[in-house]
């Protein structure tokens, strides 16, 4: 099967299984793991930050800054399709007492004069806003990359206003890659950011926290009392820190794989995608029955999902080449080919 569902379905490779199987460990509750602090230390000078910190998961990463930059009973203001807000299972009501509020973007991308008129003061009885929450890429708009301008825009709002500025990174560099933006361009930008390693860069485990060393410390503290704290965490840091230093320029490959699949799908059903929207490498066709689709691309050997009834989505990643993804294309036109249009939900 040729695996389109998402880039987290990737399997180690043998250069980091080696890294994993050789790693130097300690106990990194004592920060004691040679292994993540190098991880870790890298992961910060990427981004021209004081600090970072390893932990299992994106989701925890959101979930400790929310802890961080936010305050129990205030206001997180985020885009309507934001990852935090779909798909974190109500974490942030739940275990950071925050308050979300929605605001709809262009792409996902949130417009800075929207969120300038959005954020509430602290004035009583209002819900003052706290963050300001941005996601590169937005997971659920096609990978669309939030602009350095439009970042700056945003930042200087949030300054303004006297709020924090969050990304939510967990394609970051898939952003950077594309626009050829520096990292530390968006870390220069923002109060705290995080990224994955588990998702395009290919690595088995893992995302970090990244900003100030006072608020990694902060950081560290609540990871802890969520549970999130490891010993031995070298073993599969080891393989996060091999795909930081080796697999961030190849994801133009992936990108280039994307676009390709959203050519044959434009062909195939006009109206259904715009090319020129695939910046990255989430490929988002409309207008089509997306359970049927899923269903008889698996039948031809093609694995891909479904974002709502009418979106099908097509993530390219490591483990699928170029030749792949040609094969896949043809799959993918013959079956959007035999299906009627439907109206987008």
């Amino acid at each position: 099967m040729i695996d389109l569902r998402s880039d987290t379905v990737t399997r180690p490779t043998p250069a980091m299984r080696r890294a994993m199987a050789e790693a130097e460990v300690g106990d990194d509750v004592y920060g004691e793991d040679p292994t993540v602090v190098r991880l870790e230390e890298a992961a910060a000078a990427r981004f021209g930050r004081e600090a970072a910190l390893y932990c299992p998961s994106g989701v925890m990463c959101n979930q400790l800054w929310v802890r961080v930059l936010g305050r129990p009973g205030d206001e997180i203001l985020c885009e309507a399709d934001s990852h935090v807000v779909n798909y974190e299972a109500g974490a942030g009501a739940l275990l950071g007492q925050a308050q979300f509020r929605t605001i709809p973007g262009d792409r996902g991308r949130l417009d800075p004069d929207a969120v300038a008129q959005a954020i509430r003061p602290e004035v009583f009885p209002l819900t003052p806003t706290r963050v300001v929450w941005v996601e590169q890429t937005h997971n659920r708009r096609g990978g669309a990359v939030t602009e350095l301008s439009r970042l700056e825009a945003l930042a200087g709002v949030a300054r303004s206003a006297g709020v924090a500025l969050y990304m939510d990174g967990a394609r970051v560099f898939n952003a950077a890659v594309a626009h050829g933006v520096d990292p530390a361009a968006y870390g220069a930008l923002v109060d705290g950011l995080s990224f994955c390693t588990s998702k395009a860069l290919g690595a088995p485990i893992g995302s970090l926290m990244v900003g100030d060393a006072d608020a990694i410390a902060e950081a560290r503290m609540w990871r802890r009392r969520y549970g999130g704290a490891m010993r031995q965490a070298g073993v599969v840091a080891a393989a996060s820190l091999l795909a930081l230093e080796t697999r961030v320029e190849r994801l133009a490959e992936d990108h280039a794989n994307a676009r390709l699949l959203a050519a044959v799908a434009a062909e195939a059903r006009p109206g259904a995608i715009d090319p020129a929207t695939v910046e990255t490498n989430i490929v988002s066709i409309e207008r089509v029955d997306a359970p049927r689709a899923v269903a008889a691309l698996a039948e031809r050997g093609v694995r891909a999902g479904a974002m709502d009834p009418t979106t099908l989505r097509l993530v390219t990643h490591p483990d699928v080449s170029t030749e792949d993804c040609r094969t896949a294309a043809g799959a993918l036109a013959e079956v959007l080919s035999a299906q009627p249009s439907v109206a987008s939900s």
